[in-house]
């Protein structure tokens, strides 16, 4: 059975939930084709930093920012940087006068899910291949047999898009970083020198090429990401599936540092979560094809070293939607406009990216972020 969609966007992430709503206000139906089988299929964790430039600027254009300043997490842009000996070189408080404010993901993603008409998306819906017709339509598969067409295809469908094919033949590839996440919950009574460690806001420890990355979140726990240079190969070398070995396996990466920070691994609650980071190469684009594009990091996957991710999507989604409602009834022209402010802004934030991923875990990778930071401050 096939059906058609004159805007179809593939991935209900923040990128693709953003385009929906600008077009929603600019009276433009889409429909988002998303696997997740529901809204809360699982949880959307971990806290973003929301840039004035371009996060906001989304949100402006979505008119949700008087909404998304309702559940901004006061406190959430301090900021601690910290030596494996758990000297601490650096720690700033939030004023609330930041161009950054820091929610939670899960209530950003919940603010633009309610934002759009009843219908908009169709969850449960995997993709198993997308091809372009004659007409300058295209036609997506999905795993249930079922097909549609479009005459707009969006790749809004993250790192490893079943759209970015019909564009590009890049794939993502591994950064040399690897990730450990792990949770400290109801940290000011059960975890409370982690807490006091981390202080409210965003927590930067970093040695050797290695370090913590953590951030306490709206309802009281610590999330934190154990972060090291290793071999694409070194997660399948540790059994995740038992909690105890796993925490062993991680900490033998940590010996000599302050017990302090070794908790942060030692006292996790549930399971550690490995994750490879990957990225697309610096200055991915393509060339201009009728009817498709992509969007977020289906277009410019980055490792988060520079917090762009999430702001790019949303921003990618905000001015694909202007363009196609300022250029009505001629989408090649629509495209064209987007793409061309996305590649040179997409290019500079993955080249920032991937510097700071240098920074941070290569030779005096503490010491480089101090001077960083230091700068920074001396410039406002």
């Amino acid at each position: 059975m096939t059906s058609h969609h004159p805007v179809a966007i593939i991935g209900g992430g923040l990128g693709g939930l953003t385009a929906a709503r600008v077009l929603h206000v600019s009276g433009i139906e889409s429909t988002i084709f998303e696997l997740e089988a529901s809204a809360n299929a699982r949880t959307q964790g971990g806290m973003l930093d929301i840039h004035e430039d371009s996060g906001q600027k989304a949100l402006h254009a979505a008119d949700l920012h008087d909404g998304f300043r309702k559940i901004i997490h006061s406190g959430g842009q301090a900021m601690r940087l910290v030596g494996p000996d758990g000297t601490v070189h650096l720690s700033a408080g939030d004023d609330g006068t930041g161009d950054r404010p820091e929610v939670d993901r899960g209530k950003l993603r919940e603010l633009l899910l309610e934002s759009l008409p009843d219908g908009t998306i169709r969850w449960g819906t995997k993709v198993s291949g997308a091809r372009p017709l004659d007409d300058r339509r295209h036609e997506v598969t999905f795993a249930d047999g079922t097909t549609i067409t479009t005459d707009l295809l969006i790749g809004a469908d993250g790192a490893w898009s079943r759209i970015r094919p019909l564009l590009s033949p890049a794939k993502p590839a591994y950064t040399g970083i690897s990730f450990v996440e792990t949770d400290l919950h109801d940290a000011d009574t059960r975890h409370p020198g982690s807490a006091a460690l981390l202080g409210d806001g965003f927590f930067i420890c970093l040695g050797d090429q290695r370090g913590f990355l953590a951030h306490r979140e709206t309802d009281g726990s610590l999330h934190v990401y154990t972060a090291l240079r290793a071999a694409e190969d070194w997660i399948d070398t540790i059994d995740f599936g038992d909690s105890a070995a796993a925490r062993a396996a991680v900490l033998s990466h940590f010996d000599g540092w302050d017990e302090s920070l070794r908790a942060l691994i030692a006292d996790a609650d549930g399971a550690l979560v490995p994750r490879r980071i990957h990225a697309l190469p610096v200055g991915h684009r393509w060339d201009h094809a009728p009817g498709v594009t992509l969007l977020g990091d289906a277009a410019h996957l980055m490792s988060p070293f520079a917090g762009e991710g999430a702001n790019l999507a949303m921003l990618d989604g905000a001015e694909l939607g202007q363009a196609i409602a300022g250029h009505p009834g001629d989408t090649e022209a629509a495209l064209a406009a987007y793409e061309k402010a996305l590649f040179p802004r997409s290019e500079a934030s993955a080249a920032e990216s991937a510097a700071s991923l240098e920074t941070m875990f290569g030779d005096r990778g503490l010491e480089r972020m101090v001077e960083f930071f230091a700068s920074h401050q001396e410039a406002e």
